[in-house]
């Protein structure tokens, strides 16, 4: 609802270049989680026990490694797609694009997450406790990336009004942003 609100006082392009910047802020975030996974898959065949995995174990680890590359890969392009449409104003297809890019590499990150988690348990414990942990990490990172976002996205606790209120009451002057208030 701030978003909302804060809307009212920005022109179309403002607000094209307030969402790519928060975009890019949210993948700044999510690229240093996909790095250091990606980083960890590539290593792990380098390593002294890795001869020892099952052919189980080596199907997983190659779903981690490509879905760590996806995820890779999608996350990062909306930088070199805005290098390709910089400065000829197509902020919004940029934008579009940059979010659909993102969502993709989310999923593919917990692709990559949950599979590296089922190799490492099923490595260290019985298979079958392994799959109940992995179960168990896909059940917790869907509540929390789909499923409270999901039935969020369109309530409004009484506490969130009474701020949005508040911000719609001060004055933003140029230069201010209406997120001062707090």
């Amino acid at each position: 609802m701030a978003d909302e609100v804060r809307g009212k006082h920005e022109t179309a392009k403002q607000r094209w270049d307030r969402n790519f910047a928060d975009l890019l802020q949210e993948l700044r975030v999510a690229q240093t989680g996909i790095q250091i996974l990606f980083a960890f898959l590539l290593t792990l065949p380098f390593s002294n026990r890795f001869p020892e995995v099952t052919q189980f174990q080596k199907d997983v680890y190659v779903v981690a490694l490509l879905a760590a590359a996806g995820a890779t890969a999608m996350i990062i392009a909306p930088v070199a797609f805005h290098r390709a449409l910089f400065r000829q104003g197509r902020k919004p297809e940029l934008v579009r694009y940059a979010h659909a890019m993102a969502t993709g590499g989310l999923f593919f990150l917990l692709v990559s997450m949950v599979s590296a988690v089922l190799l490492v348990t099923d490595f260290i414990l019985d298979r079958t406790i392994a799959f109940v942990f992995t179960g168990i990490t896909a059940v917790f990172f869907l509540t929390f990336w789909a499923a409270v976002p999901f039935f969020r996205r369109n309530w409004i606790d009484d506490e969130d009004e009474e701020e949005d209120e508040k911000v719609s009451r001060t004055k933003v002057t140029p230069g201010e942003t209406a997120d001062r208030v707090s």
